[in-house]
C-alpha cells in the first residue's frame, strides 16, 4: 500500500458502544479484493469479540455502498493460464477463506451475534449485494440500487446471497433478482422487505447510527436473545415445533437476568404508552 492511500476498511468505535466498519475503495467503487475480505472479516471478528461495542454500522465510502468483489483482480489471470482457472489466486483464496467459514468476499456468511445495520448508499450489487444482506437492518438512500449484477458477466453468488436473500424477500422475489440481474431501486427495495428505511441521497449513515443508538437504550440480553432465535427459526430449526421450544429454552434464561428488573421499571411508571425514555434496565 502505498505512504497516502486510505486504508480500504476504516473502523471506528464511539465509546457508547456503537462499531463503525466502512468499506473504502473508491478507485473500485468499494469493490472487494483479497486483502480488503481479509480485513472486512477482521473487522467483524473483533465487533464480535469486543463485549464494549454492541452494535454495528456498516457502510461504503464516497457514495457507494460495495460493487461486489474486484473483477479487475479475477481478470488478471485467465482461465488457459498456468496461474489461472481453477488452480489461480481467486479460488486459493476462496479456499483459505472458506477454512476461516467466511466467504470470498469476506464477513457475509459469518453469523454475527450482535445487531449490524447495514447503510447503502449507491451501488449494493453482486458481492455487494450479499454483503448488505449481513445487516439486521438496511436503510438505503433514494437514490440506492440492489442487484445480482455479476449475472452478465457468468460469476455466481457463493456469499451467502442466495441463502440470505430468499429468507428476506421471499423466493419469487428473490428468483426473480437472481435469475434476471435486474437492478432494484431503493422504493421496490422497501415494498419488498430488501430495505428497512428509505432516507434521502448522503443521510443513511446517520439514520442507521440513530437506529443504533436506539437500540443501545434497550435491555441488551433481551434483544439479542429475541434476535438470536428469530434467526433460529428462520435457518437452522428443524421444525415448527423445534422453532417454538428453542424460543422458551433461550428466552426462560433473560427473565431472572432483565425482565424483572424490567417488571419493576414499568410498575414504576417507565416506559408506558411507549415511551422508553425513562426505562433504565
Amino acid at each position: 500500500m502505498a505512504q497516502n492511500e486510505p486504508q480500504a476498511v476504516q473502523v471506528t468505535k464511539s465509546s457508547d458502544g456503537i462499531t463503525t466498519i466502512t468499506i473504502n475503495r473508491e478507485h473500485r467503487r468499494n469493490a472487494i479484493d483479497g486483502p480488503t475480505a481479509h480485513k472486512l472479516t477482521d473487522a467483524f471478528l473483533a465487533f464480535e469479540n469486543d463485549p464494549v461495542q454492541k452494535v454495528c454500522v456498516f457502510n461504503g465510502a464516497n457514495g457507494t455502498f460495495c460493487a461486489g468483489f474486484d473483477l479487475h483482480e479475477v481478470a488478471k489471470y485467465g482461465p488457459g493460464s498456468e496461474k489461472g482457472g481453477y488452480n489461480g489466486p481467486i479460488i486459493e483464496h476462496s479456499h483459505r477463506v472458506q477454512s476461516r467459514n467466511i466467504g470470498p468476499i469476506g464477513p457475509s456468511r459469518m453469523q454475527i451475534k450482535k445487531p449490524v445495520i447495514s447503510a447503502v448508499s449507491g451501488y449494493a450489487v453482486a458481492g455487494g449485494l450479499e454483503l448488505s444482506l449481513l445487516g439486521d437492518i438496511r436503510v438505503a438512500e433514494d437514490d440506492a440500487v440492489f442487484g445480482v449484477f455479476c449475472r452478465r458477466f457468468g460469476v455466481p453468488l457463493i456469499d451467502g446471497g442466495t441463502v440470505r436473500l430468499q429468507a428476506i424477500v421471499g423466493l419469487g422475489r428473490a428468483l426473480d433478482m437472481i435469475l434476471t440481474g435486474r437492478g432494484v431501486s431503493a422504493e421496490e427495495a422497501l415494498q419488498m422487505g430488501l430495505a428497512n428505511r428509505v432516507v434521502p441521497k448522503g443521510q443513511a449513515l446517520a439514520e442507521a447510527t440513530s437506529i443504533a443508538r436506539q437500540l443501545l437504550a434497550f435491555p441488551q440480553a433481551c434483544m439479542n436473545t429475541d434476535r438470536t432465535s428469530c434467526y433460529y427459526s428462520t435457518y437452522n430449526a428443524s421444525s415448527f415445533e423445534d422453532a417454538l421450544s428453542n424460543e422458551f429454552d433461550q428466552g426462560i434464561k433473560v427473565i431472572n437476568m432483565e425482565s424483572v428488573r424490567g417488571a419493576t421499571e414499568f410498575s414504576k411508571g417507565a416506559g408506558r404508552h411507549g415511551k422508553f425514555e425513562k426505562a433504565k434496565i
